[in-house]
């Protein structure tokens, strides 16, 4: 009687699982139901135009097998220009910080561009989409301790005239401060100003409100100048409260909430 080898017994047999079906690229898939260009069907897509089982998908890379894929009958390419968001922002977040700089000691304003803090009453009318929260661009920089309006665009036009007119574009702020400001203090926060023998910005001081504990200041100054303020109510030993940016040229954060933003509308402009 032949005994089978150890060889023999080991040897076991294996069944390879087919390879699952991948799918196709939705950008493919469009083009083929437009039809048109794989650029044009990206472009659909990311203008959230596109909808698979009924969801909206922005994503051309993603891939469909044998979902239904819809295009909204006004779907349209006009719509896709670059955005401009207005943030409202509260003390503590850094205005000019990337996300990736984001640490314990350092919280980038730019963290708070979500889609959970668009202002619900924004009065634009735009199309919320994924691509409106992508390449953004800070530009005007603002105290981390104080709140208020700051831009981030991917407008090219808008980062260059927020840039390039920086000098010449007025910047209002609301400062409380603590106790009463006589009309000497004032006076002396609007005229003569310089610091260690070199001109400081033309500011207007005025006097918004007061009551007896504190005073509310309105603060005009030509051009982004972090530790400007500041400096200005030291010399008159005023204490800063709190500090709020409502306006940059001619665009104001009027009612935008805390910590939530709403894009620039259509007819707005710096």
């Amino acid at each position: 009687m032949i005994k089978p080898s150890k060889s023999t017994l080991s040897v076991k047999t294996t069944f390879k699982k087919p390879p699952v079906p991948e799918g196709e690229r939705l950008s493919k898939h469009v083009a083929h139901l437009v039809p048109c260009s794989r650029r044009e069907a990206e472009q659909y897509i990311e203008g959230g135009w596109v909808r698979v089982n009924g969801q909206v998908v922005e994503e051309p890379m993603a891939r469909v097998l044998d979902q239904v894929v819809q295009i909204d009958p006004q779907a349209s390419l006009m719509g896709l220009s670059d955005v401009t968001l207005l943030l409202n922002k509260p003390a503590g977040f850094d205005s000019m910080a990337a996300p990736g700089e984001a640490g314990k000691r350092l919280k980038p304003a730019h963290q708070l561009l979500q889609s959970t803090n668009h202002w619900a009453q924004d009065p634009s009318g735009v199309r919320q989409l994924k691509r409106h929260l992508a390449r953004l661009t800070a530009c005007v920089p603002l105290e981390l301790a104080a709140t208020g309006l700051v831009v981030f665009t991917q407008d090219w036009r808008v980062l260059r005239k927020l840039t390039e007119d920086a000098a010449f574009m007025e910047h209002e702020f609301l400062v409380e401060v603590a106790g009463e400001v006589s009309p000497d203090m004032l006076q002396r926060m609007n005229t003569g100003l310089n610091h260690q023998g070199q001109a400081l910005p033309p500011v207007k001081v005025s006097i918004n409100s007061t009551s007896g504990a504190t005073t509310r200041l309105r603060v005009a100054i030509k051009g982004a100048h972090p530790g400007l303020i500041a400096y200005l109510c030291e010399r008159v030993d005023l204490h800063i409260n709190s500090m709020k940016r409502l306006r940059i040229g001619r665009v104001a954060l009027s009612n935008l909430p805390e910590g939530q933003w709403r894009y620039l509308q259509e007819g707005e402009r710096f």
